[in-house]
């Protein structure tokens, strides 16, 4: 099940950018952060798919969901403009942002190259 990131859980679980220059992941595995709005229609279709991955990679990937509305700091900081906005984040290396909804054999490419390329 995917979980809602707070600011300060953003900083505590994933990138403290206000203590670090650079970017430095502190999670286990490697994440996937949806940025979301609830009243966004492309993000509703993208939601059940995150769920599913979230079951599919358990143990293997974090997947987590940020509230542009409730986490506006968080959103601006990643230049969030359009939504959904996917942040990809590989255990060690620079993440990479995706805009716009998906189809799950996309997320599962990404998925395979980026984050768990072992996995493939």
């Amino acid at each position: 099940m995917s979980e809602k990131l707070t600011l300060s859980a953003f900083k505590e679980r994933i990138f403290d950018y206000e203590s670090e220059k650079e970017w430095k992941f502190k999670g286990d595995v490697p994440a996937i952060i949806d940025f979301y709005a609830d009243w966004c229609g492309p993000c509703k279709m993208v939601a059940p798919i995150m769920e599913k991955l979230s079951a599919k990679y358990d143990g293997k990937l974090s997947i987590y969901k940020v509230d542009t509305e409730a986490e506006q700091e968080l959103a601006s900081m990643f230049g969030v403009q359009s939504i959904p906005t996917i942040l990809f984040i590989p255990k060690d290396g620079q993440p990479r942002v995706s805009m716009g909804a998906m189809p799950e054999k996309e997320f599962d490419r990404i998925i395979a190259e980026l984050l768990l390329p072992a996995e493939a």
